[in-house]
C-alpha cells in the first residue's frame, strides 16, 4: 500500500519568516487521520528566511532529525553545543529528559529543511546532540542510513528509536531498491526531482505513506534526492 500525499494538500502555515508544510498533525494543523505513521510523528517541510529562525524552546522524549536541503542551519542548545549543518547533511537531537535549543538561518539566503520527529523506544536518558556531513556522492544510486537506532548502522548518527532515516541521490532513469521488513512502515519524500515508488508517481516534496510492500523500487524521472524513514509500527 502506497498513499501519495501531494504537497498542495498538506497542512501548514506561512509567517513572515517561515513557510512550513506539515505531513502530519502539528501546531495549528490537526487531522485525526494523520497523527503519525508508526513511530514517525512529525515531518515538517520548512523554508526559513535569512537571519531568522526558531528561538530557544524546550523538548523532551523525542528524537528530532534535521535534514538540510538548501542553505544551512545553526544550532545552539542548553548543553553548550553549537554547530552549523549544511545542505545534504544531518543533525540529530535526542531530547531525552529535557533540552532547550534554537535553530537559526544565519545565511544570506533562505534555508530549507525537513524536520523529522520520531518517538523514542526508551526514556529517562540524558539529552544529546550530534551532526555529521554525508557527501551526496556516498549515497549516489543507493540508500544510505543517515540516522538510525537499528543494529549494524554504525556509520549513521545514533537515535533512540526503532527506526532509521535514509537518503539517496539518483540520476534521471536510475533506480534504487530498499527492502522493507515485514510489519515495518515507511514514509518517503523526494527533496528534489520527480520519482516513482513501485509505480506510484511523486513530485518533489510530495509524501508517500507506505506499508505492506516487501521491496521499494524508487526510480528517478528527473535527477532526484530522496529521504526515507523506515519505522516500527
Amino acid at each position: 500500500m502506497i498513499e501519495r500525499r501531494p504537497l498542495a494538500q498538506l497542512g501548514g502555515d506561512h509567517l513572515d519568516w517561515l513557510d512550513t508544510r506539515h505531513h502530519f498533525s502539528f501546531a495549528g494543523y490537526h487531522d485525526p487521520r494523520r497523527m503519525n505513521w508508526g513511530a514517525l510523528r512529525v515531518w515538517n517541510d520548512d523554508t526559513i528566511a535569512p537571519s531568522t529562525g526558531f528561538a530557544p524552546h524546550p523538548h523532551a522524549d523525542m528524537e528530532i532529525i534535521t535534514y538540510v536541503r538548501e542553505g544551512a542551519i545553526t544550532h545552539e542548545d542548553s548543553l553548550g553545543n553549537r554547530g552549523r549543518t549544511e545542505a545534504g547533511d544531518v543533525q540529530v537531537m535526542s531530547a531525552g529528559t529535557g533540552i532547550r535549543h534554537s535553530e537559526y538561518n544565519r545565511e544570506a539566503g533562505p534555508t530549507t529543511i525537513f524536520q523529522i520527529w520520531i518517538l523514542p523506544n526508551r526514556r529517562g536518558e540524558p539529552p544529546a546532540w550530534g551532526a555529521k556531513p554525508f557527501p551526496k556522492g556516498e549515497r549516489s544510486g543507493r540508500f544510505i542510513a543517515l540516522a538510525s537506532g537499528l543494529p549494524n548502522d554504525a556509520e549513521a548518527l545514533p537515535i533512540r528509536a526503532d527506526a532509521r532515516v535514509l537518503g539517496a541521490t539518483l540520476k534521471a532513469g536510475d533506480s534504487a531498491d530498499y527492502a522493507l521488513g515485514a510489519g515495518r512502515m515507511a514514509y518517503l519524500v523526494p527533496a528534489r526531482g520527480k520519482v516513482e515508488v513501485n509505480g506510484v508517481g511523486l513530485d518533489a516534496r510530495d509524501g508517500a505513506a507506505i506499508r505492506d510492500e516487501a521491496v521499494l523500487r524508487v526510480t528517478a524521472i528527473d535527477d532526484a534526492e530522496v529521504v526515507l524513514v523506515d519505522a516500527a509500527p
